[in-house]
Order: structure tokens, then C-alpha cells, then sequence
């Protein structure tokens, strides 16, 4: 029999011996009894070597001990709410405040006119809403009773709501007329009304987070963000729909659609986020993004959207899927609502240790003459043709053409996303509830064959990305449409979106999306921009035809997708 310690060292590299191999074997053979030795070489495969009978009865012993080993821990009740002991840290070189001042207000002093239909009331973005509700042009109780009725006139439509808070919602409206009336004025949220992705608790609501498994499941906790917006005194009117487990628009209730072509889905996985702002069904709302979740569903709506520098927002009571990539953004109508909802949200909680307090000012007090932007060339069209580097230009900023780092296997990397998130939802694995959960059980059963040493390399593989995109970017202030999804969300950078114009496809409109993306923790200056740029645009101020839509869905026109 070989020794143990020197057969392991031998075949590290390899990946024998390893976690990968152990849980392997256990796979391909979980329905029997006894792993034995032929169950060991059927699994030898993965590695693409062949032992020898003495290796073999060596890696049994191994693989029944870690079997052991891990059937104890498996009895160990690890909740949601358990984070990793690690955290992923790309801010740690930034100076923390000891506390953030929260003073956040319209960047102009607006007078706005009360407009005369409801539909247009409820089309304001939040920085005019609020100058309606402060002035008491329009009550909270009011302006809530508006949302609540479309909420139910086109959410069946839509599928854009898991749940109306409706109770709620008129409890803290009328709270926040009778503090408006005293003069206990809370800031530009005050009186608000809000949407929350289902993956952010609420306490005395449901929290599903997309399956049916968890449809009526609630929890005893209300998320931090949630808390904040509430302190704001913001008003919840409803749990918005989120793609099962943060994956896609397909959640039990069926696919959430885009609210300009009904036809095709909102995308993912804050479907209800973006649906439901972009409608004009809320004042704002807050998504979530681990990959693309924010960016994705805010560019198919053609919604205004923050995902912020990761850590800049607690994600205490808000549903993992990757401990290390999650972030909580708000979705709005404008990049100055942004603005405005991150600034009362942002900061540490003590609760999610990711989050950091951080120096935000809005107005913004970053210098923004002598801008540089980064951009790429594109193969299809000429940089005069291009309509976001004239407004660039016009702005007075400089265009730099630069290149994102491209030579690492970015392929590698989403094996973060499907480890972390197998070990969230390991339990509903292991007991077959996996109804509704799109393609997640299979990512959950492959992780299991990712080795720790593995998992490792990637995140050691991403702190090398980190540095190569802090390189490739040092020049420049922002970068505008670089295609950098991938990157930025693995690297922690931030980013905006924003429709600049609209194509017409299939007889509907189609949002044309302008990115931005900045550098770590400069948030307030990456909303600056794309503030002034939003400026000069009005594509945002647009919005669908959703009573035309409702005839063919009540006519049966738009299919049961």
C-alpha cells in the first residue's frame, strides 16, 4: 500500500486525492450503498489518468473519510444568511468613513407643474415626484393609490408582481403625509412609492425568490436596504418578480415581459425591477446583479439603472446567489434617481461585512471639465456616426481609444457564480425541491465535480483581472459601450445604463442602450456623467403604449410564454 501523504502530494496536480476527486466518486455512484474500488475507477476519467489497484484502495479510505466528514456536515444548518467566513474585498485599499451623511437632493431646484392625468403623474421620475409631494401638490396617499391601480391594471399583463404590499403602503404613505404636514421633511424619497426585487425580505411578506418551493415562505427579517429606504420614508408598494433564483425572467408565476414588445421577456434577472419602473407601476426600484441582473433587464426595458462598486450596498436580508459578485442597485426612470435612492442606501450595516462606508455627494462636488472617456472602435460603424461619442464630445470631454484585457479563459470564472450558489441552495438540491428552478439544478449537480484548489485559481485568476483592468483603464474617467459586462462584474467596477434612442422591431420599439462604466468606489462621479449625458438625450423620458397592449392581451394575442 502506497503511503498516504506522498500518493496525495503526487497526484495534486492532477486533481486525484482532491476534493474534486472525492465528491467525484460520491456523484457517480450516490444511489448505492458502498463506494468500492470500481466505483473509484469509473471516476477516474475526470482526471484522465489511470491508478494503479494499490492507488485505488488509497483514494477509497480518502474518499469514505471526507464522505464521512462531510455527511456530519451536511447536519450542520448552514441558513441563507451564513455568508462565506472569506469576502471579496476589491475596495479594501479605499479609506472608510467612520459614518456617511445622507443629504442627497435634486441636482436643480425644479417648480413642477402637477400634470392633469394620472398616467403622466405617474410617468415623473423621482426627482419631480418629490418636489410634488414635499410642496403637497400631490399627497403620498394619493400618488400610492395611482401606483396601486396600475400595479393591478397591467401586472397580469406584465407579470411583473409577486406580491402587492398594498396595507403597507397606505400605512406609510398617510405616515408620510402627516410628517410632511409637520414639517419633518425626510429627503427626496420621503413619500415615494418603491418596488423591492423578491429576493429582498420583507417582514410580514412573503419573500420567494422566484420558486414555487419558497411562494409563501416568509422571513423574519427585513432587509437592510429595505430598512433604509423606510428610514427615507419611502413607501413599498409591491414585491417584484425576479427570474427563479435570480436566473432569466421564467419565475413560477411565468415570464415577465417587456413593456414595450409583450410579446418577448424583460430579461433577467430583475425582471419586475425594470418592468415595473419603466411602466410607470412605481417611483423606483432596487434590483439585484451578480452577472448582468441589473444591466441586462434595465437595457430590454429601457429603465436607468446603477449597479454600484461592489461593497458600497449591504446585502443583509437580500437573497445569495454569489457571495463574492452580488451587488443591490436601484433601477429608476433617470440616472439622477439613481442618484438619489443609492445615496440612501449605501454604506456598512455591520451586518454584511462587504459593505464599506464610503464618501457619496449628490449634487456631485467631482470636478468634471477635462474629461477623458475610454471607448473601442467598432467594426460596424464609424466614430462619427456614433451617437453617444458626439454627445461625449459636445460635453467637452476627450475620447481615448483603449482595450480591456481579453487574454484570461473569462469562462473559468462563472465556476464562482455556480460553487458559491450550489453551497446556497445545496439543501433544496440534496432533497429534490427543484421544481421551477429553470437550468440551476444541473449548474448545481456540475459544481459538485469543481475542486476547492480549483475555485481557488479563479478567485487568484480574478485579482490578476483586477489589476490588468485597473491598467488598461488608468487613463481615463469613464468608458462608454466597452462590452465590459463580463469583466466589470468579476472585477467590481460600476456601471450605469441609460436607452439613448429606439429601434423598431417586429412592430414594437426596441430600447438602444448607452453603458458607462468607472473606476472602484467612484460611483458619485461615473452618476455625474452619465447625469450630464442623460441631460442631452430624452429617450428616457418616453414611454410604451401599454393600454394598446392590453387589448391584444385580453384578446389572446400575445401567447402564454
Amino acid at each position: 500500500m502506497l503511503d498516504r501523504r506522498n500518493l496525495l502530494r503526487s497526484l495534486a496536480a492532477t486533481g486525484i486525492g482532491t476534493a474534486l476527486f472525492h465528491r467525484s466518486a460520491a456523484a457517480l455512484l450516490a444511489a448505492a450503498e458502498e463506494i468500492s474500488v470500481d466505483s473509484i475507477k469509473q471516476a477516474e476519467w475526470i482526471t484522465g489518468l489511470e491508478l494503479t489497484e494499490p492507488q485505488r484502495e488509497e483514494i477509497l479510505k480518502n474518499v469514505r473519510r471526507t464522505g464521512s466528514a462531510m455527511a456530519e456536515l451536511r447536519k450542520v444548518r448552514l441558513t441563507y444568511d451564513v455568508p462565506m467566513a472569506t469576502q471579496f474585498a476589491p475596495t479594501s485599499q479605499f479609506r472608510r468613513l467612520e459614518t456617511v451623511t445622507r443629504n442627497a437632493e435634486p441636482t436643480e431646484a425644479l417648480v413642477v407643474l402637477l400634470p392633469e392625468t394620472e398616467e403622466e403623474i405617474a410617468y415623473l421620475p423621482v426627482h419631480r415626484l418629490s418636489w410634488l409631494v414635499r410642496t403637497q401638490k400631490i399627497s403620498s396617499v394619493d400618488l400610492t393609490k395611482i401606483y396601486l391601480k396600475r400595479l393591478k391594471k397591467y401586472s397580469p399583463m406584465l407579470r411583473c408582481v409577486v406580491t402587492l404590499t398594498e396595507e403597507l403602503a397606505l400605512e406609510q404613505a398617510a405616515r408620510a403625509d402627516r410628517e410632511i404636514a409637520a414639517g419633518r421633511y425626510r429627503g427626496p424619497l420621503h413619500g415615494i412609492p418603491w418596488g423591492a426585487k423578491d429576493l429582498i425580505a420583507i417582514k410580514g411578506y412573503p419573500t420567494s425568490w422566484g420558486i414555487p418551493y419558497y411562494k409563501d415562505r416568509e422571513l423574519d427579517t427585513t432587509a437592510t436596504v429595505a430598512e433604509r429606504l423606510e428610514s427615507a420614508g419611502a413607501v413599498l408598494v409591491a414585491k417584484l418578480s425576479l427570474g427563479a433564483l435570480a436566473q432569466g425572467d421564467q419565475w413560477f408565476g411565468g415570464m415577465t415581459r417587456c413593456p414595450w414588445n409583450p410579446k418577448i421577456g424583460s430579461s433577467g434577472s430583475s425582471a419586475g425591477s425594470a418592468c415595473s419602473v419603466v411602466s410607470g407601476l412605481v417611483g423606483f426600484t432596487l434590483g439585484s446583479e451578480t452577472l448582468g441582473s441589473i444591466i441586462s433587464p434595465s437595457t430590454r426595458c429601457g429603465a436607468s439603472a446603477l449597479r454600484p462598486t461592489f461593497g458600497r450596498i449591504s446585502r443583509d436580508g437580500c437573497m445569495p446567489l454569489s457571495w463574492s459578485l452580488d451587488k443591490i442597485g436601484p433601477i429608476c426612470r433617470s440616472i439622477e434617481d439613481c442618484a438619489l435612492v443609492f445615496d440612501a442606501i449605501h454604506g456598512a450595516d455591520g451586518k454584511d461585512f462587504t459593505a464599506g462606508n464610503f464618501e457619496f455627494n449628490w449634487p456631485s462636488t467631482k470636478k468634471l471639465d477635462h474629461l477623458k472617456v475610454g471607448y473601442a472602435k467598432s467594426a460596424r460603424q464609424n466614430d462619427e456616426d456614433r451617437e453617444e461619442l458626439a454627445i461625449l464630445k459636445d460635453l467637452g470631454c476627450e475620447l481615448v481609444e483603449i482595450e480591456l484585457p481579453k487574454g484570461l479563459p473569462f469562462s473559468a470564472l462563472f465556476s464562482i457564480i455556480d460553487v458559491e450558489a450550489a453551497t446556497v441552495f445545496d439543501d433544496l438540491l440534496r432533497a429534490d425541491h427543484t421544481e421551477g428552478f429553470n437550468t440551476w439544478d444541473e449548474s448545481f449537480r456540475a459544481a459538485q465535480y469543481i475542486s476547492a484548489v480549483d475555485y481557488v485559481r479563479v478567485q487568484r485568476s480574478r485579482s490578476l483581472l483586477i489589476k490588468e483592468f485597473e491598467n488598461a483603464i488608468a487613463g481615463v474617467d469613464v468608458f462608454v459601450n466597452m462590452n465590459d459586462l463580463v469583466q466589470t462584474n468579476f472585477t467590481g467596477h460600476p456601471s450605469v445604463v441609460m436607452p439613448i434612442g429606439y429601434r423598431e422591431r417586429d412592430g414594437a420599439k426596441s430600447p438602444r442602450p448607452v453603458i458607462l462604466s468607472g473606476h472602484l468606489n467612484d460611483d458619485e462621479r461615473l452618476l455625474a456623467i452619465a447625469s450630464k449625458f442623460q441631460a442631452n438625450v430624452t429617450a428616457h423620458l418616453e414611454h410604451p403604449d401599454l393600454d394598446s397592449w392590453l387589448e391584444k392581451f385580453a384578446a389572446g394575442e400575445l401567447g402564454e410564454a
